[in-house]
């Protein structure tokens, strides 16, 4: 049986170069990352094959804030990212990967792609998809 993969596709109206600063700038990724009812507080981006990341999350209005960190593995300004994704309160959910692809569709418009996978269960899996309905959705209004 073959490990659960999440794959989401989103058309934003914005050049590619706009849609990568938004996934890649701490200060413009606090505006729409997270799920909707949820709240980026902090984000730290080392943008380099092999720089880290960590991003505070928190439930609305007042919930404690929980951290997703991870590695870069693979930086390629506009165009793909590959990052490792860990939660610091769940070790139990192991480390998974994550590529996101940023491509020309025109001038002013840009297909992501988010391939999210090596999860260790079905039962993780579909809680991120979830978040990651929502998440993109929030991209695109963010746009």
């Amino acid at each position: 049986m073959s490990e659960p993969r999440l794959h989401f596709t989103r058309v934003l109206d914005a050049p590619r170069e706009r849609v990568f600063r938004a996934w890649t700038d701490p200060e413009e990724l606090k505006r729409w990352w997270g799920p909707r009812g949820y709240v980026t507080r902090s984000a730290e981006i080392d943008l380099r094959a092999g720089g880290n990341y960590r991003l505070g999350m928190a439930k609305l209005p007042d919930g404690p804030t929980f951290y997703l960190t991870g590695t870069f593995t693979l930086v390629e300004p506009p165009t793909r990212l590959v990052y490792t994704w860990r939660w610091e309160a769940k070790p139990e959910q192991g480390e998974t990967l994550v590529t996101v692809t940023f491509r020309d569709l025109s001038r002013v418009s840009t297909e992501v792609t988010v391939t999210h996978e090596r999860f260790p269960s079905e039962k993780i899996a579909d809680n991120h998809a979830l978040g990651w309905a929502d998440c993109l959705d929030r991209l695109v209004e963010a746009i």
